[in-house]
């Protein structure tokens, strides 16, 4: 416990060789820290790192590195996916609304926690700012805390404060932090794809929208709609620029109503002054906003997630191209479920046809290797840039036919050949 500010390298001192050491996330990658720690490596061996999505150059995720640290990562962001994929790191799938359960019931037992904060109230209190989700349940179980101190923090409401007298080490930064700018990053086709999904979004539809430009074009396409809601596990700008239109209002939620609900936010520096003491949000920890029963709440949840391929009978790998660990389960399966038992919800998998190579993501089967992340009894639309196709209540063969028909034109010859071989000339039902 400490009220005074030390020098990064002095706070690090606290971490020992064998040590599991867990890693705050997305925006509030503890960069200042990591940084010192990298410095400290030749003085550390195996310090096993967990954390689920991080931004930034992550530097001790560098080769040379390999005898000081090792990733066991929830979550394989592009800055520790070679390492991940290499003897270096090793990837643990997970549903976002378990991973705090790792920490508590003492499965992943930390020694150190790595964390990025505000600067403390007149009451003592710092706030965790743009990333709640997990981090929270990693101060609370850490044996040792080690906050850095960043002006730049956005001080956010819900479960997001910790005192100063939890604290280890106190180490002062002046950082910006990490920006992702995916509006500005969306394509044709995911303007497309946005257009699909919002002609399935009613007023007073409840969002949950996961990382990547398709959410944000989802958003840029629901000027039509009124009384919207957010409970999600993360949000971009999108939210912000729906909020100050009036589009979205929280009004009829039954949970948290006149709230954004989240556990993480990545966008940009507007973004993170838009939610700076702003009442208007809570940050909770993902057990919670993730848990199917808190989701399954709230009226008309629409959850749109995205997939990396998707096999004929509606299997989704969303977490890794065949056995290479791409990304994570995440929170998709969490929101799938609990939009398809929300009152009139609609779980939504949104995906471009094809791959930056132009190869079709919907194939007949999945490589060898990959991860289903959700289930062919969980999926019910599926949208490309070529249309939707709903498979709940249909049969293998109907899931089939109604997945090639939004391919990509390039590839649906080849495909409908496939579905000829593994269902040949049945008709029965079939339409």
């Amino acid at each position: 416990m400490t009220n005074q500010y030390i020098s990064s390298e002095e706070a690090i001192k606290l971490i020992k060789s064998g040590d599991r050491v867990f890693i705050h996330g997305s925006a509030a990658t503890p960069h200042h820290l990591l940084n010192a720690l990298a410095k400290a490596s030749e003085s550390l061996r195996n310090v096993e790192l967990v954390a689920i999505s991080t931004l930034g150059t992550m530097e001790i995720a560098n080769k040379e590195y390999a005898k000081s640290f090792y990733f066991n990562s929830l979550f394989v962001s592009d800055n520790v996916r070679e390492a991940i994929n290499s003897e270096r790191g090793e990837y643990i799938p997970i549903f976002l609304s378990e991973i705090n359960k790792l920490f508590e019931k003492g499965i992943l037992q930390l020694d150190v926690a790595l964390v990025h904060v505000s600067p403390p109230d007149k009451h003592g209190f710092c706030s965790l700012g743009t990333s709640v989700d997990v981090a929270m349940s990693g101060v609370k179980h850490a044996k040792k805390v080690i906050a850095q101190v960043n002006p730049n923090m956005p001080r956010t409401h819900g479960d997001s404060f910790v005192h100063l007298s939890r604290f280890d080490a106190l180490v002062e930064c002046n950082d910006p932090l990490p920006e992702v700018l995916y509006g500005k990053k969306i394509s044709d086709t995911d303007r497309a794809i946005g257009k699909y999904c919002a002609e399935l979004i009613d007023d007073r539809s409840t969002l949950q929208m996961g990382i990547g430009c398709i959410p944000d074009a989802v958003l840029q396409s629901l000027d039509h709609c009124k009384d919207l809601g957010i409970h999600t596990e993360m949000f971009s700008d999108g939210v912000m620029n729906l909020l100050k239109k009036g589009i979205i209002t929280n009004r009829y939620k039954k949970k948290h109503p006149y709230k954004v609900v989240s556990s993480f936010a990545i966008g940009s520096r507007q973004l993170y002054n838009f939610i700076d003491d702003n009442p208007q949000f809570e940050f909770l920890e993902a057990d919670y906003v993730n848990d199917g029963r808190i989701i399954r709440s709230n009226p008309k949840v629409v959850a749109i997630n995205s997939a990396l391929e998707i096999d004929f009978t509606g299997q989704v790998c969303s977490d890794s191209i065949g056995s290479y660990h791409y990304s994570g389960v995440g929170g998709q399966m969490d929101f799938i479920r609990g939009a398809s038992l929300s009152e009139d919800g609609k779980p939504i998998i949104a995906l471009r046809s094809v791959t930056k190579n132009g190869d079709s993501k919907i194939v007949p089967f999945l490589k060898q290797g990959a991860g289903v992340v959700t289930t062919r009894a969980h999926v019910h639309y599926v949208i490309t840039e070529y249309g939707v196709a709903y498979l709940y209540g249909k049969n293998l063969h109907q899931r089939a036919l109604a997945l090639v028909n939004i391919a990509h034109p390039d590839h649906r010859q080849k495909l409908e050949e496939e579905v000829m071989k593994r269902f040949g000339s049945k008709n029965h039902f079939v339409q």
